[in-house]
């Protein structure tokens, strides 16, 4: 019998659509591979910004994940929004149990409307705790800022910042940590971003041209989703990031002529099954 890529997304969920587990669904099924999830928590959110959160019970999180990994099984694993400690060490927690090594981390902390996502005291376990089990970690410029220390003004520091992240959180024995540094929040013309491969110690550079589009709703989980999508089909670190990047690049001019909302839209996921 035939099966699946599997990729399993740890994540909150949009009741807009646009981005969490709605974004990452569409986005694994887009590039080819079967979508699980478990949700973290319930936002009540739109294209103008996230206006209430519920959080799930960590022992329903575990569950899920539980539940989806003793049948389904996983070839990679996204996380998205994890909004406290308790649910950063729970989520830990089961990727230990059942060994994970393709684990993507977007280390989601504040939404595209600039609503916050993660709580203060949830950055520091998330950091110590859970990047040090991933595989690739995809953060954007603000986030990349809170996890380095340091600022980051023009797209030539981010190599730099992408080594120095990776060497601060690969802290388990054995694991190195990947990162992809995302250039989208500075404004050249010209989006270069930047893919530390920390297993062959070598940076490769992912341009794009800057599309101007007020659709950008959730392209960090659709890029991180089509991440993990391409590792669970067994292709190499560097072009799984390699397709990430063109997938996400091409669903955000795909997406730039459509008005979905009175905000920020979302990007067009299924461009590429068109």
């Amino acid at each position: 019998m035939k099966t699946y890529p599997r990729v399993l997304t740890i994540a909150g969920s949009d009741s807009g659509g646009g981005a969490g587990i709605q974004a990452d669904i569409k986005s694994i099924s887009a590039t080819g591979s079967y979508a699980a999830s478990a949700i973290t928590a319930v936002t009540v959110q739109n294209t103008l910004g996230v206006s209430a959160v519920h959080n799930v019970p960590v022992d329903i999180i575990k569950g899920q994940i539980e539940a989806v990994l003793s049948d389904i099984g996983a070839d990679a694993v996204k996380i998205g929004m994890l909004s406290s400690s308790e649910v950063v060490l729970a989520v830990r927690e089961m990727l230990e149990k059942f060994d994970f090594r393709n684990v993507v981390l977007d280390p989601v902390m504040v939404a595209t409307s600039g609503d916050r996502l993660i709580a203060e005291e949830a950055v520091a376990v998330l950091k110590s705790e859970l990047a040090p089990m991933a595989r690739v970690l995809t953060p954007n410029i603000p986030e990349a800022e809170i996890l380095a220390g340091e600022k980051i003004s023009s797209q030539d520091d981010l190599p730099g910042v992408a080594r120095r992240l990776s060497e601060a959180v690969s802290t388990i024995q054995g694991r190195k940590v990947s990162v992809m540094m995302k250039a989208g929040h500075l404004d050249d013309d010209e989006l270069v971003d930047y893919f530390y491969n920390a297993e062959e110690d070598h940076i490769i550079e992912l341009r794009s041209r800057r599309v101007y589009s007020r659709n950008t709703h959730g392209t960090g989980c659709t890029l991180s989703s089509a991440m993990a999508s391409y590792l669970a089909q067994n292709l190499s670190l560097d072009e799984a990031a390699r397709r990430a990047k063109a997938y996400i690049s091409m669903a955000i001019e795909a997406g730039a002529d459509y008005e979905i909302g009175h905000g920020h839209g979302p990007v067009n996921h299924f461009a590429v099954a068109n």
